[in-house]
């Protein structure tokens, strides 16, 4: 019954997009109204307890090539952090400004084992902040002794998706209004073989980046606006 409902669903939304696009044809990319967000801008190299190692001994690795990056993304951020304790996160984002066909992001699960990674267990959840709460895919994953726990979201326009359908219903919704939908991959991991203590720690790292950035880069980065509990 389920399936049916999401079948009908989507099957009604492709039908109106369909008639709409006789008189509204995506054609404008965020970046062309203003909108485009810089990566390297907005995230600070300090925040909280956190700041960012020098590069050389950063240990962020992107397991797809750099040439397949660079032709599904328009900007691309890798950096490490580490707290007071010495505990290292490995922050990767991938921002594309055209988020139709080909070029829609890349799950961590599908590029992880295509790189050779073990994919242990996928698992959904949610990341709470003070600004609410973003709808995440944790993964554990290893690479022979390396055990790399993942914490990951998605969005489309300012809107985290979750499933393919949440994914086509915000690329509809742009396209009506004529935009063509742009999108980020927001994945940060860390090496450690304590799965709870790992995904805890990112939970802080993500909770102390929003505080930290201003309202607009907070939206883009993860569709969160006021503080919880603000009028």
């Amino acid at each position: 019954m389920k399936a049916n409902t999401v079948a009908l669903t989507l099957a009604a939304l492709m039908c109106t997009a369909s008639l709409a696009s006789i008189a509204v044809r995506p054609s404008q990319k965020a970046a062309d109204k203003g909108k485009a967000i810089s990566l390297e801008a907005v995230v600070p190299k300090g925040f909280g307890d956190w700041t960012e190692l020098p590069e050389q001994s950063a240990q962020v690795v992107n397991p797809q090539t750099k040439e397949l990056l660079d032709k599904l993304y328009s900007q691309l951020l890798s950096r490490t952090y580490v707290n007071k304790q010495g505990y290292r996160i490995m922050l990767s984002m991938a921002y594309g400004d055209d988020q139709r066909g080909g070029l829609q992001a890349h799950r961590p699960e599908v590029c992880y084992p295509a790189q050779g990674f073990k994919l242990d267990k996928v698992e959904d959840g949610v990341l709470a902040t003070s600004y609410g709460k973003i709808e995440v895919r944790r993964l554990n994953t290893s690479y022979g002794t390396r055990i790399e726990p993942v914490t990951y979201w998605l969005t489309v326009g300012d809107e985290v998706v979750r499933s393919r359908l949440d994914k086509r219903i915000a690329q509809i919704r742009l396209g009506l209004t004529g935009q063509i939908p742009d999108g980020l991959l927001f994945r940060i991991s860390s090496i450690d073989g304590d799965e709870a203590r790992a995904f805890a720690t990112q939970q802080k790292f993500v909770a102390d980046m929003m505080a930290a950035v201003p309202p607009t880069a907070r939206k883009q980065l993860s569709g969160l606006t006021a503080a919880a509990g603000a009028s």
